[in-house]
């Protein structure tokens, strides 16, 4: 089974990412859906949809946990019946969660792709990025950045929520090791710390709150 990575963020927080390369079959196995989940699988056309369903139990799996522990609130964000909190991304042929026995956590997995060039003013200031003369590096910031965004606006889980208005995340240079977000809305601020990795060409982003 391809389990392609996972990160020992501190004690109380996992990071778990997947490369599906197995049939839906195979991923089937050893794998009990509570009938909730099984009618949302079998309502899903895309056969890679399904097969990163069922990826994201198997990495619910290593952390411990089963489809039964899983649960959505009113908001569409998932929780952990035991209180750990927990995120969940899929993109193409990879998936990942965060698991956290304490913080908010979020995760989100972005391929590389040049047409984010094209939609960055819809997500961030892009006058902020105008040194930046490399396609190619440009391409990795706004995914990094747009990695962020995701990860804080699954945390926060909150309607009405904009990414370029409400979420914003302190400059940084592709070596630092930590990047800082903020969500400030409806006079509220919260602050969160996030990490980055990129793979294959994509881009991992993990957020943590304050």
């Amino acid at each position: 089974m391809p389990l392609y990575k996972t990160i020992q963020v501190t004690q109380t927080i996992k990071v778990y990412i997947w490369k599906i390369e197995e049939s839906e079959k195979v991923l089937s196995k050893g794998i009990q859906l509570t009938d909730h989940c099984q009618n949302r699988m079998d309502g899903m056309k895309s056969e890679l949809h399904r097969k990163g369903f069922l990826s994201i139990r198997h990495l619910m799996a290593e952390a411990g946990y089963e489809d039964k522990d899983l649960f959505y609130d009113k908001a569409g964000k998932p929780h952990l019946h035991d209180g750990a909190h927990i995120s969940i991304t899929h993109s193409h042929q990879f998936t990942g969660i965060i698991v956290s026995a304490v913080s908010e956590v979020g995760i989100d997995i972005e391929m590389q792709r040049g047409l984010i060039t094209r939609i960055a003013h819809k997500f961030t200031p892009t006058e902020a990025y105008g040194h930046i003369s490399d396609n190619n590096d440009l391409v990795r910031k706004y995914t990094i950045v747009w990695g962020c965004k995701e990860s804080l606006y699954k945390i926060y889980a909150t309607v009405g929520l904009s990414f370029l208005n409400h979420i914003y995340i302190n400059d940084f240079e592709f070596s630092d090791q930590i990047i800082e977000g903020e969500v400030h809305y409806e006079g509220d601020t919260t602050y969160y710390e996030l990490k980055y990795l990129e793979f294959e060409g994509f881009t991992c982003v993990y957020a943590v709150k304050k």
